[in-house]
């Protein structure tokens, strides 16, 4: 008999702790994510009456799940009552009324993950733009550097495929005793030679045409084609 009466008491302890438990993890979630939304946005309120949080507590569904008596309701909430004074921020307003607030550090544990994000950059915006800026810098350095790479290559590219062309349209001519033209419409080689893509972009044919220009192997001259003035090239060189 004394054994079950020490097993009752002792259900009913642990019973108590673990509503105990229940009541504080609701205050402590309740005030805390209020005190992160007003360190975030400045919103809500920082202080809360601890009347209004019993009430709101007497009707959450916590209470009524449970389904405990007013005198272990009572009992368990004067425990509470006492651990959040321990845990919490505590005050009281000119009226006498105790008020509670959850301490700054504990609120940084319920502040939202784009709110933390926002903050962090904000703290550290005297750090963030000048690297942020020399980041894009130097990639947009590393890019031009980059492009400049590529064109001086495709150009390069580009000079030779005209000058075999031009060589080998030469010995074809001299084949054929001269039923084939030895020169060739710059034009047409251009649009021949490069990618769809490549025809938007003036300055690269250009840098073609300043080499074929340099090349004393290379005849430039106008011509009249079909009715119009083209610009054509012969090959002078030496064949192969």
């Amino acid at each position: 008999m004394l054994n079950l009466t020490l097993n009752i008491r002792y259900v009913f302890l642990i019973c108590n702790l673990h509503i105990m438990n229940l009541q504080l993890k609701w205050i402590e979630i309740h005030l805390c994510e209020a005190q992160a939304q007003f360190l975030c946005d400045g919103l809500g309120a920082v202080w809360v009456r601890e009347d209004d949080i019993w009430k709101e507590l007497d009707g959450h569904d916590l209470v009524k799940n449970v389904g405990l008596d007013d005198g272990t309701f009572l009992y368990t909430k004067q425990r509470a009552m006492d651990a959040v004074s321990r845990l919490l921020e505590t005050r009281t307003d000119p009226h006498g009324i105790k008020e509670l607030k959850c301490p700054d550090l504990l609120a940084e544990h319920y502040k939202p993950v784009a709110c933390r994000i926002r903050q962090w950059f904000s703290e550290h915006a005297l750090i963030v733009f000048p690297v942020s800026t020399l980041l894009i810098g130097c990639t947009v350095l590393f890019w031009k550097v980059r492009q400049r790479r590529y064109i001086s290559s495709r150009v390069e590219e580009l000079y030779h495929q005209v000058c075999e062309i031009l060589e080998d349209n030469a010995l074809l001519s001299k084949r054929e005793n001269g039923e084939c033209e030895p020169w060739v419409v710059a034009s047409r080689l251009r649009d021949h030679l490069l990618l769809p893509r490549e025809r938007k972009n003036p300055g690269l044919w250009k840098k073609v045409e300043e080499l074929v220009q340099e090349d004393s192997r290379v005849d430039r001259y106008p011509k009249l084609v079909k009715g119009e003035s083209k610009v054509v090239w012969e090959w002078q060189g030496c064949s192969r």
